[in-house]
This record gives structure tokens, C-alpha cells and sequence, in this order.
């Protein structure tokens, strides 16, 4: 592929930055010359980034983005660095909210999905689905996503389909799947089942009702309390502790249940907390989990008072047909009148919601389908102690994970839905055999019947959604991809689905392909508004991305979101910050543009770091080098933010407000070697600068790259720099450090008498020894360039003028003769302030070295570094101390 490729380039770059036009071109550019395909070679190591499925329900949000970003330059950074990257794209089907948006916008067309049926129904839902496919891919566009589109999944196609198949029969055969009736999560506003991580508790004032249940055989009464006193119509029991002596008597006894006046009996169960309370409970075993266990045990009667949609049902007698809250109401009020409830209390608890509706669940006993957990679970924690555990980033979240593993529940994997995997299970309705199969069944193999009625269940979204890693690589066939890019590398994805989604993805990683599959999980926090509160629609504070890309462009959020803070923190959203960001895009456009107008005729070929290279070419080399290895081991390691700022510092500080002004010196000099010299750095800098910066700001970077000379179709096809450490020169660093600390203080002492840059003033350095003075005479040009002297003197002996104003530097004094335009009390004011700066530092230092577990700690170059900086700091002490003495 050649170069005739690539969009219109001229060697010049536009006075602005236009990210619109930018964005597009580039994106286009990159998905027509496939960069972002994957391919198996088998000369490279793969890398393999699947993303988090985002759901076919509306918008990407801010959460998307960040998420996606990090994802994003994870993989750009592993393009460049060598690896054969796939970067996987998908989206997820979302059962219960993708249904719940279908069934909305239909109740505005005044119609239900029963009007329907499930085959149009369903084919409604895909109606929706392309339509808000195609505006997550515009999206995921807008970003600047490197995904090979070749092989984007969704979570019910017909590959993905089928392996959810292949999983199920696999655990039913195993006996891993069964059927039965459980107490489960119900969600009445969906009219579904929920798994235990989809309710979310709040906290909630209710009230906890006191009760006397009368003994059938008149001889008094035993106290109960609820939270609930609408269950009461279902209890069928009620339990004391077998060795409570003040109940022991009442065991195997008949109490009179109110309102309905069965009689339900006393058993004893060491579940029963006799410090709790009377020490007698209510068992209601079809509307609470822990009831439905003892109820088990006791073979007592399961009595289900509720419809599906939270309403009272016959078994309810007078009260049926009330919803649930309306009952409660009723039912209070009618046993206050009768006695029988006599106390009522405040009670603070949490109360289980619905994490989609928001509708608080109720427990219920119904027949669904659940995973056997605990075999999986095993497995899970097996791994988890071996070498060959999933690295969590960062690793205080693996215990979040272990914690969860550890407390498995079943999972009710079966939900009431016409949307999602249908679970491949039939019913004979003549024998009743029960047929669970990988293909579609026709006949009962029992007896022959044709007469079968598939389930009419869904299968809970996470199902799937767990088997992501490798069902999109072809499993379970073994495909090329699957060899080759299984396991996958890295899992980006938030704290909070840890539980729903990781924990799912490793067991069923390890029970189906024997490996984990990822070898890291890095994990981020929530993006909070800029007062710390959490996005959300009732607060109206969430900011969408596009709204964020349309004023400032894609890199400067991207750039923002990926070093607003540290792995697994939560991190505020500031416009500002992303002003910010835009404006540091803009400065390095700027210096990009500067460079280019000043190599015109210059050519790729004419590149030359042989020659004599200046103090200020071999700092900024250097400092490159130093910037290169810390940048690639931050990346590394998945610190953005610091990997953001050191990119920052280097090019905003060194490049822009350093290097370049100094570079001018020779680009607009007589010397044409030295030109030529600081062009072929310049050039080079600028380009192992956007490659670092590259997997941040993706777009503006490539826009600059096309206009260095280069080689090269894509900067996102570019090596990644690699330091060279024959360039890393301690000494030029000195220098640099000595002349730059010179030219800031000379500038700042101006600033504080209001001496512009533009009048000339007096300038006189003691340099502190003989290493100082050299490397400032070497540096006289840049000395007079920048600190505009009217005459300049280098020298030991320098004798200090009366009543100059003065600075200390590591290496040296510096005195200007400003006298008369000193204000004394202000100047003396100054000195101690330093003087008190440095003290803080002495001692501060003093402490770390006193300090027996620093020293048992430190690796002894640190301590010595930290020994050096401490005598620094108190020679400088000495000579502003001494500076001091001579205004009093």
C-alpha cells in the first residue's frame, strides 16, 4: 500500500487545530487501509482486548467512554510496541432493559407485546437493536476506537447462540443445571426473575410490627414481629430455638393463624435466634429464602399469596385483588382493631430494589432454573491461589471477587422474558419428560410423542454475557482465532460489576476452556459530577461524551477521562479540565507548526544526529530517552495518569517552553550545520513525542505525523519508541538544569520589581566551583538570549554589589544591582520566606534519614540522593541566611 493513500498533506499545518475535520479523515483513513484488522502471525506475540459489551438501549455514556478509551490506548500502545492486536468489538443484548424500552415505546403506540405475540415481538426488538447498533458504532467512532469491525459479535447471533447451547446442556448433563422450585428474586414491575446481584438495597424506614398468635387450645398466645404483615396470610408455621425454655412446652402445639384461622404448628429450629426478639418467628416458606429452607426441613406446606405482579392473589382470601402495599395498610388497621397486632416500632432496614425497575423485590417461591454453584465456585478459588491466578489491577479488587466466590448462592439463571437466549428445554405434554438439547426438538425420545412445548423462559443476560471472552472467538469450535488470541490479555471494566460479570466470565472461563480467560483485570471507578455525586437522570447531572467531542474534540476527553485519576479510584468530571486539555492539544499544535515552518525543503533522508550537537540538542535528546522509559513503564504498569504527566511536563516544560525557544537561536542563525543539526532533533523529538502521545490523542497526533517528514503509512502502524540510552547525558542535564535555573530566577526577581524582560539590567553569577563555571560559560549565549543582560559577568570571585537583589541556585549566586528600585522590607520579606522554604526541606529530609525504617528500606543510591539534596538545601540556606544579614 502506498502513501498515495493518505489524505492531502502539505508540509504546513493550519493555524488552528480543526478537530471535526481531523477526527473524520483520519478514522475513514484507518478503517479503509484496515490498520485495526487482526492477524494471526505467528512472527508476533497477540494481544487480545474484548470490550465490554455496552447494551442495545440507547446512548453511550461517559462511564462507555472512559471505559472504552483505556481499552483503546491499551491496544494502540500494543500495535505500535510490536504485538498482533485484536481489539474485539460487540454489544450486548440486555434482556430485561432492552424488553422494557421495546414495551415502552409500544405502550405510546397504545398496543402491548401480547398484542403482538413473541414472533413479531421479537422481531421488533431487532428492529430496535440495528437501529441502536449503528448509533453505538457512530459513537464508538467518535472516540477514535482501533476495533477490527471484521469481527464484531453480538451476544444472540448465531455463533454466540450456539455456544450458550453448548454451555447449557454441558452444565444440565453435569448435573450443574437443574429446574426446581426455589425462593427467588421477583421483580413485579418487569414480571421477572432476578439473580441475588441484580437487587441493589437502600436503606429504608419502615416498621416492624409486633403480633400475638393465639394457641389453638386457648391457653394463651405466643408473640411474632415482621416487616412484612401481608406474608402473614402464607405462614404455615411458627419457630422457636428447641432449647429456649420458654417455649419448650409449645413445641409440636397448634396457633390459630389470624385473619384466615388456620392452624399452623410450633417447631423447633436451631436457625431461630432466641436473643432476637420474643424468640418465636413467623414461617411464610413461599415469600422469604430462609423460611423456604426451614420450611424444607419441617415438610411444611408452601403457600404463595401474591400474583406476579405483586397483587394479592386468592390464597389472600378477603384481601385478594390488593396490591401488596394496599394489603399491608389493610391488614395493619385490621388486626390493631382485633388485638392482635399491639405494638408497632420504627425500623430502619434495607429492602431489596430492582436494580432495572427500581421496584422493591419481593421474595417468592416459584419454579425457575438455577446453576449449581458451588462445584464452579471450587474450581474458581483453586485458581485463585495458584500462579496462575488473574492479576487484578488494582489488587485490593481481587478480595472484592474472593469475597463473593466464597459466599456463592445458586444462580436463578432463568428469567420471565421474551427477549434474550430461550432456554433449549422441552416438555413432552404427553409423558412429561423433560428434554434439554443443543438443537431444536421435534419428538419425545420417551415416547414418541410430537406433542412438545418448548420453555417458555429466557436465560438471565449475564449467561451469555459470562461467555464473552471466548465465545467470540469461535467457541466451541476450535477456530483459528480461538488458538491464537485465547486467552485474552486485559479486561478493562469498573468496580461495580465485578460480581455480574468478571467472577462469571472466570469460572466460565475455567470450566469450559480450562484457562482464565484473561491474565488481568484492570479495574476503574465511576466518573462523579464535579461535586462527587453520581450521574444519574433524577439529579440530571450526566454529560454525554458526543456533547463533550463536539466542543473540545475527541482527544482532549480522552485525554481527560484517561488521567483524571489512579486504577480503581473514582474521578470528578470539570469541563475545565478538558478546556485544559484542548489547550495543551493546541500547544502542542502549535509547537508542531512552529517546527514545520521552520523545515521547509527538509526531508526524511536529511535526519542527522552525528554531527556537533548544542547543550540544549543533547538535554532535550536526553530528556526524551528518560521520557520514553518512564512513559513505556507507566503504560505498562496501566498508570495513565502518571504516563499523562509525564508526557505533559516533557512536552509542555522541555519541548515547548525550553527547546524550542532555544532552538531558534540556531534555525534563525548563519550556521547551516547547526541548523541543519537542530532540525534533524527537532524533527526527531517531535516524532518519538506524538508516538507516546499517540494512544491518548489519536486523531491530532496523526494529523501532525503526516506533516513531519516520516516514514510510514500511520502513525498507528509506527514502532513505538524505544530509549536509547547512548543518548541519556547526566551532563548535559546538569548543564541544562544550571542555565534553565539561572534564566527562571533572573526572571522571576524582574517580575517581583517590575523590570520587563525588554529593559536591560545588570547581571552578575558566582558560579559555586569550577564544574559550574564552565557549564555556564558554555551557556553564555543562552544566558544573554534569555535573561537580557546589559552586561554579564561569570565569575568565582564576583563580589556582592551593595543591596542587590539576589538568588540561589544549585550552583551558583546571582546578584542584580537594582537598588534603586528594591522595596527593602519587601526584599527582606522575601529571603526569610525562602529561608523558611529551605528549613522546611532540611528538616524534612532530616526526619526521612532519621527515620529507622527508611534507612532498613531505602536502597542506599536513594539515601544518598537524599543526603545530597539535604547539603543542597542547606548551602543554599547558608547564602540566602548570609544574603539576609547584609539588608538588616
Amino acid at each position: 500500500m502506498s502513501n498515495e493513500t493518505t489524505p492531502n498533506i502539505d508540509n504546513q499545518l493550519p493555524k488552528n487545530y480543526d478537530p471535526k475535520a481531523a477526527e473524520a479523515k483520519w478514522y475513514r483513513y484507518w478503517i479503509d487501509n484496515q490498520f485495526f484488522r487482526a492477524e494471526r502471525d505467528e512472527q508476533k506475540k497477540p494481544f487480545t482486548i474484548v470490550i465490554p459489551p455496552p447494551n442495545v438501549t440507547g446512548k453511550l455514556h461517559l462511564g462507555h467512554a472512559l471505559d472504552t478509551t483505556l481499552q483503546d490506548i491499551i491496544t494502540r500502545a500494543k500495535r505500535m510496541q510490536g504485538y498482533s492486536t485484536l481489539f474485539l468489538p460487540g454489544m450486548d443484548h440486555a434482556g430485561i432493559a432492552t424488553q422494557a424500552r421495546v414495551e415502552a415505546t409500544l405502550r405510546e403506540e397504545g398496543i402491548s407485546r401480547h398484542d403482538l405475540g413473541r414472533e413479531k415481538f421479537i422481531e421488533k426488538v431487532w428492529e430496535w437493536k440495528h437501529i441502536y447498533a449503528s448509533h453505538i458504532r457512530e459513537q464508538w467512532e467518535k472516540l477514535g476506537l482501533a476495533l477490527d469491525y471484521s469481527r464484531e459479535r453480538f451476544t444472540m447471533d448465531e455463533g454466540l447462540s450456539r455456544a450458550v447451547r453448548e454451555v447449557f446442556v454441558r452444565l444440565y448433563e453435569k448435573g450443574l443445571i437443574y429446574r426446581g422450585n426455589r425462593i427467588i428474586n421477583w421483580d413485579p414491575a418487569a414480571r421477572t426473575a432476578l439473580s441475588d446481584i441484580e437487587v441493589i438495597y437502600k436503606e429504608v424506614k419502615g416498621a416492624m410490627h409486633h403480633l400475638r398468635y393465639p394457641l389453638a387450645d386457648g391457653s394463651g398466645s405466643i408473640e411474632v414481629a415482621t416487616t412484612r404483615p401481608e406474608t402473614m396470610l402464607g405462614d404455615t408455621a411458627v419457630a422457636v430455638h428447641p432449647e429456649d425454655e420458654r417455649y419448650k412446652h409449645l413445641i409440636g402445639k397448634m396457633v390459630i393463624l389470624p385473619i384466615t384461622g388456620r392452624e399452623i404448628p410450633i417447631v423447633a429450629d436451631d436457625y431461630v435466634d432466641p436473643e432476637f426478639g420474643s424468640g418465636a418467628v413467623k414461617i411464610t416458606p413461599a415469600h422469604d429464602p430462609n423460611d423456604f429452607e426451614l420450611g424444607l426441613r419441617h415438610n411444611l406446606q408452601q403457600i404463595v399469596v401474591m400474583d406476579t405482579a405483586g397483587k394479592m392473589n386468592e390464597q389472600a382470601g378477603p384481601y385478594a385483588g390488593l396490591d401488596r402495599f394496599e394489603c399491608r395498610k389493610q391488614i395493619i388497621k385490621d388486626l390493631s382493631e382485633q388485638g392482635i397486632m399491639f405494638k408497632i416500632e420504627e425500623h430502619i432496614h434495607q429492602v431489596g430494589h430492582s436494580e432495572r425497575s427500581d421496584a422493591v423485590v419481593e421474595p417468592y417461591l416459584s419454579t425457575q432454573w438455577f446453576v449449581k454453584m458451588q462445584p464452579l465456585a471450587d474450581t474458581a478459588l483453586a485458581n485463585a491461589a495458584s500462579e496462575e491466578s488473574v492479576r487484578f489491577v488494582p489488587e485490593r479488587f481481587k478480595n472484592t471477587y474472593l469475597r463473593w466466590i466464597e459466599n456463592i448462592r445458586d444462580w436463578c439463571i432463568s428469567r420471565q422474558l421474551w427477549w434474550g437466549h430461550r432456554i433449549p428445554a422441552w416438555y413432552c405434554q404427553d409423558c412429561g419428560h423433560e428434554i434439554v438439547s443443543r438443537t431444536d426438538v421435534t419428538e419425545c425420545p420417551s415416547c414418541h410423542s410430537h406433542d412438545l412445548q418448548q420453555d417458555e423462559d429466557v436465560l438471565d443476560t449475564w449467561f451469555s454475557s459470562g461467555l464473552w471472552p471466548f465465545s467470540t472467538l469461535g467457541w466451541p469450535d476450535e477456530s483459528e482465532d480461538m488458538k491464537y488470541f485465547y486467552p485474552t490479555n486485559v479486561l478493562v471494566t469498573g468496580y461495580d460489576i465485578i460480581f455480574f460479570w468478571v467472577a462469571r466470565m472466570i469460572f466460565s472461563g475455567l470450566e469450559f476452556t480450562g484457562q482464565n480467560p484473561f491474565d488481568t483485570v484492570l479495574i476503574h471507578g465511576i466518573i462523579r459530577d464535579s461535586e462527587g455525586r453520581k450521574m444519574s437522570k433524577s439529579l440530571g447531572n450526566g454529560v454525554d461524551p458526543m456533547e463533550v467531542i463536539e466542543k473540545y474534540g475527541a482527544d482532549a476527553l480522552r485525554y481527560t477521562l484517561a488521567t483524571g485519576n489512579s486504577p480503581g479510584n473514582d474521578q470528578r468530571f470539570y469541563w475545565e479540565k478538558v478546556e485544559a486539555n484542548r489547550n495543551f492539544a493546541n500547544k502542542i499544535w502549535n509547537a508542531s507548526r512552529f517546527a514545520l515552518m521552520n523545515l521547509e525543503g527538509f526531508t526524511y533522508d536529511d535526519i542527522d544526529l552525528t554531527g556537533e550537537l548544542s547543550a540544549p540538542d543533547k538535554w532535550i535528546l536526553s530528556r526524551l530517552q528518560n521520557t520514553i522509559a518512564d512513559v513505556t513503564r507507566l503504560m505498562d504498569a496501566y498508570e495513565f495518569g502518571e504516563s499523562g504527566r509525564v508526557l505533559y511536563n516533557f512536552i509542555w516544560d522541555d519541548l515547548c517552553d525550553w527547546y524550542i525557544e532555544m532552538a531558534k537561536l540556531s534555525l534563525y542563525g548563519s550556521d547551516a550545520a547547526a541548523k541543519k543539526i537542530t532540525q534533524s532533533v527537532l524533527v526527531t523529538v517531535l516524532d518519538q513525542t506524538l508516538r507516546l502521545l499517540h494512544p491518548f490523542m489519536p486523531f491530532m497526533t496523526e494529523e501532525i505525523w503526516q506533516a513531519l517528514p516520516h516514514q510510514g503509512e500511520s502513525i498507528t502502524v509506527a514502532a513505538w519508541p524505544k530509549a536509547d540510552e547512548s543518548r541519556i547525558n547526566a551532563e548535559a542535564e546538569a548543564e541544562m538544569a544550571l542555565l534553565m535555573d539561572v534564566i527562571r530566577s533572573v526572571r522571576n526577581i524582574r517580575a517581583e520589581v517590575n523590570v520587563p524582560m525588554s529593559k536591560k539590567v545588570e547581571l552578575l553569577i558566582k558560579p559555586s566551583d569550577e564544574l559550574a563555571l564552565s557549564r555556564l560559560k558554555r551557556g553564555e549565549e543562552f544566558l544573554v538570549r534569555f535573561c537580557n543582560p546589559e552586561s554579564l559577568v561569570i565569575d568565582q570571585v564576583v563580589s556582592a554589589p551593595d543591596k542587590a537583589m539576589s538568588a540561589v541556585v544549585t550552583g551558583a549566586e546571582l546578584f542584580l544591582p537594582l537598588a534603586a528600585l528594591i522595596d527593602v522590607e519587601a526584599e527582606k520579606k522575601r529571603l526569610e520566606k525562602e529561608v523558611a522554604t529551605l528549613n522546611a526541606e532540611v528538616e524534612r529530609i532530616e526526619k526521612k534519614l532519621n527515620n529507622p525504617g527508611f534507612m532498613a528500606k531505602a536502597p542506599e543510591k536513594v539515601i544518598e540522593e537524599e543526603r545530597a539534596k539535604m547539603a543542597d538545601y542547606a548551602d543554599k540556606r547558608e547564602k540566602v541566611l548570609a544574603r539576609l544579614a547584609e539588608w538588616q
